[in-house]
């Protein structure tokens, strides 16, 4: 029993003893957990600080350096402010001065012209004093001893100058005479030209009489389409192997002409192939063209000229007066300019040029209203050409009176290349203007496209624009045409007028 005793508080004193040494272990690392808490708070707390410290002072040298950088901005903009008001101050004080100048310069003028004033007015003064005294002692008054004095001059030697006048207009005339018809002579014989007699008509040779039917096409849609684009008739009839053409316009004659040869040298007729040679016959006459306006030029010596002259050049090519070549007639006039002025001193090179020109306005007077010397003239104008030029053309027929040589020799030698024995045919020149002006009348109608004269003048081929012109007002232009026709146009016989209305769809496989 006293073991069991002993042993029982044994056990009692070691769970007291054991429960002490773990309440007093437990309180030891709750008092290290809280002081490890404390610390922990107080590093955090540190560090927040520092990092709010570091924050602040960041955004400090931030403002600071934006505040460093408005400032710059701010003085620059003083600085160019400155600059700007010290150029204006600047600006003012010579304004300022100018100004100064100028009243200054202004009240010295003033009294230079008071002076001025004065002094004109004491030298009337005088005038008048002197004047008086004069007719007080001659007892004239001025107009009496001015026309008194004229008088006693003219009487002494108005029959002195009129022999002299005559003496030396005598003696101007003869010489004149004499050395104008040797001036003619020679530019004549230097500058002989042959004439030959601009017909109507062009014939085309076949090699075969199986080709006219081949030209003629089904139901005459080939010759048919042939007339239509070239505005030429093409007469077909027992002459063996040939075709002529018949046309007023040598120009759309030579389109026909090389349109038909090429036809017949390729062997396919249609009216598409027909349209393509056409065209390419137009571009052929149109390099041929230019070509004898370069020609032309060339063979005068005449250098410098518009290109566009060029070419209205050579259309004087295709264009007659009286039946006389234009541009053969424009050369030669050059030449026998050229060698006049150089026999009378004047200017060669303004001679030979206006000599070339002086019908240019021939080559669209077809085209344009208005006699051929103002279309020339004002072509010539256009294409800046001298004054001297200008002149030369206007005065080639006396519409304004020549006032320099070169004019002069111009207008004589127009009139000695026109008055070569067989140069000019007065027949042939009313003829084309009266089928000029005929497809004019036409030419003048609203939604007309084109029209060609043709049959000697007898018929008017007009092609009209369908999108404009229906079939019923078609009847109607025709009698209008008609009586515009027999009021202004006189003519032998009947003109058939021949209106086509003519559609066409266009499209392309691919």
């Amino acid at each position: 029993m006293y073991y069991l005793a002993i042993g029982v508080l044994g056990v009692v004193v070691g769970a007291f003893v054991g429960i002490y040494i773990r309440k007093t272990i437990a309180e030891g690392k709750i008092n290290s957990a809280e002081e490890l808490a404390k610390k922990i708070v107080e590093d955090a707390n540190k560090e927040a600080e520092t990092t709010k410290k570091e924050t602040l002072l960041e955004a400090k040298e931030e403002v600071h350096k934006m505040r460093n950088e408005i400032d710059k901005e701010s003085r620059e903009r003083r600085y160019e402010l400155q600059k700007l008001e010290r150029r204006l101050v600047h600006k003012e004080e010579t304004i300022d001065r100018k100004s100064e100048n100028l009243e200054k310069k202004d009240e010295r003028l003033n009294r230079k012209i008071k002076q001025l004033e004065n002094k004109e007015k004491q030298i009337d003064e005088l005038y008048d004093k002197q004047l008086e005294e004069l007719e007080r002692l001659s007892g004239l008054t001025s107009e009496e001893a001015k026309q008194l004095l004229l008088n006693d001059v003219k009487k002494e030697t108005s029959h002195e100058a009129a022999l002299m006048i005559k003496e030396i207009e005598n003696k101007a005339k003869d010489e004149a005479n004499k050395r104008a018809r040797e001036i003619v002579g020679y530019a004549i014989q230097k500058c002989a030209a042959d004439h030959v007699a601009e017909t109507t008509v062009t014939v085309v040779s076949l090699p075969n009489d199986e080709m006219k039917g081949r030209i003629i096409g089904r139901e005459g849609r080939n010759i048919r389409t042939l007339e239509t684009l070239t505005g030429i008739d093409l007469i077909i009839d027992d002459t063996p192997e040939a075709v002529i053409l018949s046309g007023f316009d040598p120009i759309r004659r030579e389109i026909a002409r090389i349109a038909l040869e090429k036809l017949i040298v390729d062997g396919r007729i249609h009216p598409a192939r027909i349209e393509e040679m056409v065209e390419k016959a137009k571009k052929e006459v149109d390099s041929h063209i230019r070509e004898q306006g370069e020609e032309a030029a060339f063979d005068t010596g005449v250098h410098g000229l518009h290109s566009e002259l060029i070419r209205l050049l050579g259309r004087l090519k295709f264009r007659t007066s009286y039946g006389q070549n234009v541009l053969k007639h424009s050369i030669e006039v050059s030449h026998l300019a050229g060698i006049m002025a150089s026999e009378l001193g004047a200017d060669v090179k303004i001679a030979k040029r206006a000599g070339l020109l002086h019908d240019i306005g021939k080559a669209v007077d077809h085209e344009m209203e208005g006699p051929h010397v103002a279309i020339g003239v004002d072509l010539a104008r256009k294409y800046r050409e001298g004054k001297d030029i200008l002149h030369a053309i206007e005065a080639h027929h006396g519409d304004v009176e020549p006032n320099t040589i070169e004019a002069v020799i111009v207008q004589a030698a127009d009139a000695i290349s026109a008055a070569r024995p067989g140069a000019r045919r007065e027949t042939l020149e009313a003829y084309i203007k009266r089928l000029e002006k005929l497809e004019g009348i036409a030419d003048g109608f609203e939604g007309v496209e084109k029209s060609y004269a043709i049959q000697a003048g007898r018929e008017i081929r007009i092609m009209v624009k369908p999108e404009i012109i229906d079939d019923t007002e078609l009847i109607h232009i025709a009698k209008d045409i008609v009586k515009k026709v027999e009021n202004e146009l006189e003519y032998p016989g009947q003109i058939k007028v021949n209106l086509i209305r003519e559609t066409r769809a266009i499209e392309y496989a691919k």
